[in-house]
């Protein structure tokens, strides 16, 4: 019998777990019966990893392989390791995962690190290390943000994490209290989490369409400390939910998701914008983010904290500096009506309208997938080693939709669509 066919008022802790790996597989996921799987996660996960691979299996997966990483030994090699070793990465490892998407393989990937883990340690090692990685995953990022290959990213609750979501509860109490948020957030605590999931997809590309029906020219972000015009690519098309990978299979890449996301152009960004959460990036927290753009480029950056990390984060390379994702996401959402601060992206970008900086997705673009570098660029994607989005949306935000001609729509006024 299927989890999902039980009563949510019955199910145990264990019953739950079962319910999310089984919605990280047949929903988010999309896998193929044959279809080899590549999982990422770290050793506290393990409980959910087990379930997910289990699903896979019985969903027919040809092979699960799970790269586990484990946060106090990256600590060691920040105490331990020589200066030099942080210009480097194990390259051989992302370019087997690259070649095993290549070769068909699906990506998912469980989020529950340490959100302040490289905090105490040298920015200057953080942002070179990171560094290293983003140039070796580079091969990988491209097949996903091109959307070659079916992936997902779920959550999953540990002690780290916890206390820092719940810093005044005793570690058993936090991580009961983040496990509790994770399966409402992701659905499982629906009578029926399959037909909740295609439910609010659905309600996602429908707005999704609308936007695409006005095609609008430029977005105008208004609120305390923000006055933002995001330009929009040429040919830029709106997403918002799941969508059928260049593979046949139908995914929802994020678990949860409340967004509906589009390409700004590289170029046409002006005003300043202030973050609205704190950013949890490789395991440094940046927080009180301030930005100027001029021509597309961030050109004055400061943070409450985290700044050297920040910094270093758009020096990464010239389109560090650009956005490569607009995305817009009511104060109603679920996750914002929680009231918790997860200092997780995967969570916190569904709680606000963000920005992204950095790489930008072609499928945000028409016919982007049969576009090369040079035609992606002219249309005004982006193009970087990095993607990493911040929330700069709140109950005080309006947007506009800006027409070609000039003229203007409210879209989101206090945070809500109008």
């Amino acid at each position: 019998m299927s989890t999902a066919t039980l009563e949510t008022t019955a199910l145990t802790h264990e019953q739950k777990l079962d319910r999310l790996a089984e919605v990280a597989i047949r929903v988010g996921l999309g896998l193929a019966s044959g279809q080899e799987l590549v999982m990422t996660a770290t050793l506290d996960t393990l409980p959910l990893v087990r379930r997910i691979t289990e699903q896979a299996y019985k969903a027919g997966a040809s092979l699960v392989t799970t790269v586990l990483s484990d946060e106090e030994s990256q600590l060691l090699r920040y105490r331990y390791a020589p200066n030099e070793s942080f210009d480097y990465t194990a390259g051989w490892l992302y370019e087997g995962i690259a070649n095993a998407f290549r070769g068909g393989a699906a990506r998912l990937a469980v989020a529950g690190g340490n959100p302040s883990l490289l905090s105490q340690e040298d920015p200057e090692k953080v942002g070179r290390a990171n560094r290293a990685v983003s140039k070796a995953y580079r091969p990988a990022l491209e097949l996903i943000t091109r959307h070659d290959i079916n992936w997902t990213i779920v959550a999953a609750a540990t002690p780290a994490w916890a206390a820092t979501v719940f810093p005044d509860l005793k570690a058993e109490g936090a991580l009961a209290r983040l496990w509790d948020a994770i399966f409402a957030a992701s659905r499982v605590d629906a009578a029926d989490p399959v037909a909740a999931w295609k439910a609010h997809d659905a309600g996602l590309h429908r707005r999704a369409d609308l936007l695409n029906q006005n095609r609008f020219s430029a977005l105008h972000f208004k609120a305390p400390g923000t006055d933002l015009k995001v330009g929009l690519a040429d040919d830029h098309v709106w997403l918002g939910g799941g969508m059928t990978a260049h593979n046949g299979r139908y995914c929802i890449p994020n678990m949860p998701t409340e967004e509906v996301f589009t390409t700004p152009h590289k170029d046409r960004v002006e005003g300043t914008v202030t973050s609205t959460k704190p950013l949890s990036h490789q395991g440094t927290m940046i927080e009180g983010i301030k930005v100027r753009f001029e021509g597309g480029r961030v050109v004055e950056v400061k943070a409450d904290r985290g700044q050297e990390v920040l910094q270093r984060m758009i020096d990464t390379d010239d389109g560090a500096r650009r956005l490569g994702e607009v995305a817009l996401v009511p104060h109603s959402s679920p996750i914002a009506q929680s009231g918790l601060l997860f200092s997780n992206t995967l969570f916190d970008e569904n709680a606000a309208c963000h920005i992204a900086l950095g790489q930008a997705y072609s499928t945000c673009l028409k016919n982007g997938d049969k576009l090369n570098p040079e035609e992606l660029a002219k249309l005004g994607a982006n193009e970087s080693l990095i993607h990493v989005d911040w929330m700069i949306g709140s109950g005080k935000m309006d947007v506009d939709g800006i027409a070609a001609a000039g003229e203007a729509e409210p879209l989101i006024r206090q945070g809500e669509w109008v």
